[in-house]
């Protein structure tokens, strides 16, 4: 079953309304320092934030972690990372007192009642292909019904003008190309200068060393988060995308895992599932098999430097495969629900301007096209050579280089001087360490 709503969330918020003034209040109050940064990030220590932290660090500027789990504060811990739980009075402090704020998802990432009047940096986490932010009704939908009462139009108004107020404060927000760079625009209603083209700090991982290197250290990492693996096994990973607190149409049935395992047999192949951290499905199959292992969220924080290590990706709507495309990976496409999932959500573009014609809408098509892939090299290719085209679309910058272009975006909006010099590729820090 799915864990959160944006139905839910939403009646949340118009609940929270007088904490939200409570905090606006308090900040008209608090001073803010002149340089100190907190991070924060919807799934724990990782994605864009944990990639622009040792940028930010290496700078000289004070920061500090925001997290609410035992997990994230472990997390910080082992990578020497100081680690505030933002809901707590310190957390409400020391993101009022922040010059920046750092987030991946939402506010809510740091302390939500305490942003107002920081200067925001959304990295969000990944490009969008479905509809995000004000381009999507579900933003700010409160009921599942085809017809909303009256009271719930109503308050669906006051969480749009609530949402677009609550986006205004964000001064910058990265693009990964032009293209993308018109959708954040869009969801976000931010003007030009707030959405530099400069690459997303998350895909550097992608981009950096060489090809052998990436793999090497990515199969280490899926090899730490799910076991052993002989060393000619290959890898496909399975990552849906969240479908707003809806069940997931595309958990196998009986005869359809069992044609995956023969697949997945005949091919020496093991089948890593991560269902969305925000909308978990049963993928468990009938009978235990090493073929197929679970990857979720809980067991890694931020797949995507964990894709070099995979022979193929299996995914619908995710962003991912706008990532997977940078390695790049054959992809398959599994959507069984486009009209119904488009009608509601909506996506930038056509769906198939990205997958193809070829798509599958069940496991049997997917199966197939995945025993295609692993089987047959031209196959392989060719899907391949979709994602490179794919890339070279929404992805303006290759280089490993994308957290210093942010930061240096961040600075000079802020009025900073930022030290320019010889970009270490392995680390992404100017040469000497400064950036």
């Amino acid at each position: 079953m799915a864990s959160f709503s944006f139905g839910a969330g939403n009646a949340r918020k118009l609940m929270r309304i007088p904490l939200y003034v409570a905090g606006r209040l308090a900040t008209l109050v608090i001073p803010r320092s002149r340089d100190e940064w907190v991070f924060g990030c919807g799934v724990g220590v990782a994605d864009g934030a944990l990639a622009l932290w040792p940028v930010v660090a290496a700078g000289g500027h004070r920061a500090v972690w925001l997290g609410d789990s035992a997990r994230e504060r472990a997390d910080a811990a082992a990578r020497g990372i100081p680690f505030v739980r933002g809901h707590s009075l310190q957390g409400f402090w020391r993101t009022a007192r922040a010059r920046v704020v750092v987030v991946t998802h939402g506010l809510g990432d740091v302390n939500r009642y305490a942003v107002a009047g920081a200067f925001v940096v959304q990295l969000w986490h990944g490009i969008p292909l479905k509809r995000i932010g004000l381009d999507s009704p579900e933003t700010t939908r409160l009921s599942g019904r085809a017809r909303p009462s009256l009271a719930a139009v109503v308050a669906s108004r006051v969480l749009h003008q609530l949402y677009r107020r609550t986006v205004s404060g964000i001064r910058v927000l990265p693009a990964a190309s032009h293209l993308v760079r018109g959708r954040l625009q869009s969801a976000f209603a931010l003007a030009d200068g707030c959405v530099p083209v400069t690459g997303e700090p998350r895909v550097d991982v992608l981009s950096r060393g060489t090809a052998e290197e990436r793999r090497s250290a990515a199969r280490a990492g899926v090899v730490a988060a799910v076991g052993e693996l002989s060393d000619d096994t290959r890898l496909v990973l399975y990552a849906p995308t969240w479908r707003d607190g809806q069940v997931d149409p595309a958990i196998p049935t009986p005869s359809e895992w069992k044609l995956l395992e023969e697949v997945l047999a005949a091919n020496d192949a093991v089948l890593l599932i991560r269902s969305h951290p925000l909308g978990a499905g049963h993928y468990t199959p009938p009978a235990a098999t090493p073929r197929v292992r679970l990857i979720g969220s809980d067991v890694v924080a931020d797949v995507t430097p964990l894709l070099p290590a995979l022979d193929a990706l299996i995914t619908d709507y995710s962003s991912l495969a706008f990532d997977a495309a940078l390695v790049p990976l054959p992809v398959i496409y599994l959507a069984p629900d486009v009209e119904e999932y488009g009608s509601r959500r909506g996506f930038y573009g056509r769906f198939v301007d990205v997958a193809g014609e070829d798509w599958a809408s069940d496991w049997t098509r997917a199966a197939a096209d995945l025993g295609a892939v692993l089987g047959d090299a031209v196959e392989a290719e060719r899907r391949r050579q979709r994602s490179r085209e794919l890339s070279d679309r929404v992805h303006a910058f290759r280089d490993g280089s994308n957290t210093q272009r942010v930061y240096r975006a961040i600075q000079s909006r802020r009025g900073r001087r930022t030290p320019v010099g010889r970009i270490d590729a392995r680390t992404g820090l100017t040469a000497g360490g400064s950036s």
